[in-house]
């Protein structure tokens, strides 16, 4: 099969030589390859095999031409090293890839000026729809700018408020007092928040539900033992190594993310202790290793694939229809307890 009657060296494969070669139209030709209900599987399966043995490679731009469509879905991440955010654009992904749409990812490392800055280079390439997670302290301005384009924008995980937008994440608030009652269970009376701050949803949520959840139970709020800042291994390895050092320690600690956590344990294991053991440790998220650590981390499921596929969902039905009222999804976590906390006595 040369794919070309003259038998002359291979050139760029079009849709007439797919056509000639099955003796079909152009049109059928077109609609096999972007697998429409309207052509026979069997047409369609042909048609597919043919072009990949003459090697035709789909024009995406021209298409898009015809079309007004581009079928890429921007997504806007701040930390794409957390495996919260891999595991929600895995999720992503394997959502939209029922729809024929592909991904295309920008990440901006919690710097509200980078963000403004990838979501207007994502913006240029006129994605058909946009999820963004916004960074720290990020702006309203840099999502309505998208979506005064035309662009429908989905926030997930983190929210800025009133500007009108969909919403899917988790019930942070909750999360944080699932949390400190299972703290409270075990005895625990000083208990330390650490990781968040308060100029982004979730830690600004995490962290009211912490304060007002001790002031319900008669408990002062010691400033010392909020321990703000982004939810890395390195804060939470530093913020334990400052609580330690307190003339009056804390016994656990609620941590931002389960990458906290984790800094955490190894910063107790550098003075001693052992998480389970010594110090009862909560962290956020669920992610695929909190399983793994010895001991497993007790943590916050915040149901991430979840979020992920109905973040797309939602995206997909806004497209369709842009006049619909903005929605925010609020998805309820559970706690998964394991052998990174113990009561206390």
């Amino acid at each position: 099969m040369s794919g070309f009657a003259d038998g002359s060296a291979r050139g760029r494969v079009t849709l007439q030589h797919i056509a000639d070669e099955l003796g079909v139209s152009t049109a059928t030709v077109s609609l096999s390859l972007r697998s429409s209900p309207l052509v026979a599987a069997a047409t369609r399966d042909k048609v597919q095999a043919v072009a990949r043995a003459l090697g035709y490679i789909y024009n995406r731009s021209a298409a898009s031409l015809r079309t007004a469509r581009t079928n890429m879905i921007a997504v806007g991440f701040n930390d794409i090293v957390n495996p919260y955010f891999g595991e929600l654009l895995a999720a992503i992904e394997e959502t939209l890839a029922g729809s024929g749409h592909t991904v295309l990812l920008g990440t901006y490392c919690d710097d509200p000026a980078k963000q403004d800055r990838v979501l207007r280079t994502l913006k240029e390439y006129r994605p058909d729809g946009m999820i963004v997670c916004p960074a720290n302290g990020a702006a309203a301005a840099s999502l309505t700018d998208v979506s005064d384009a035309g662009i429908p924008l989905v926030q997930v995980s983190r929210e800025i408020s009133d500007v009108g937008l969909d919403f899917v994440g988790s019930n942070d608030a909750l999360g944080t007092r699932t949390a400190l009652d299972h703290l409270f269970e075990l005895g625990h009376r000083r208990i330390a928040i650490i990781g968040g701050t308060d100029a982004m949803s979730t830690g600004a949520n995490r962290r009211n539900a912490y304060r007002a959840c001790l002031a319900e139970r008669g408990i002062a709020v010691e400033p010392e033992l909020m321990v703000a800042g982004f939810g890395t291994r390195d804060l939470g390895f530093a913020g334990i190594h400052a609580l330690l050092d307190l003339a009056e320690p804390p016994t656990a600690a609620v941590c931002f993310n389960d990458l906290t956590a984790f800094g955490v344990m190894l910063g107790l294991r550098h003075r001693g202790r052992e998480a389970g053991r010594d110090f009862s440790v909560v962290g956020s998220d669920d992610v695929k290793e909190a399983e793994l650590w010895a001991p497993g981390l007790t943590t916050v499921k915040n149901h991430q694939a979840e979020m992920g596929r109905r973040a797309c969902e939602r995206l997909l039905a806004r497209m369709v229809n842009p006049a619909l009222t903005p929605e925010r999804i609020v998805i309820a976590p559970t706690l998964v307890v394991r052998g990174s906390t113990t009561s206390i006595g």
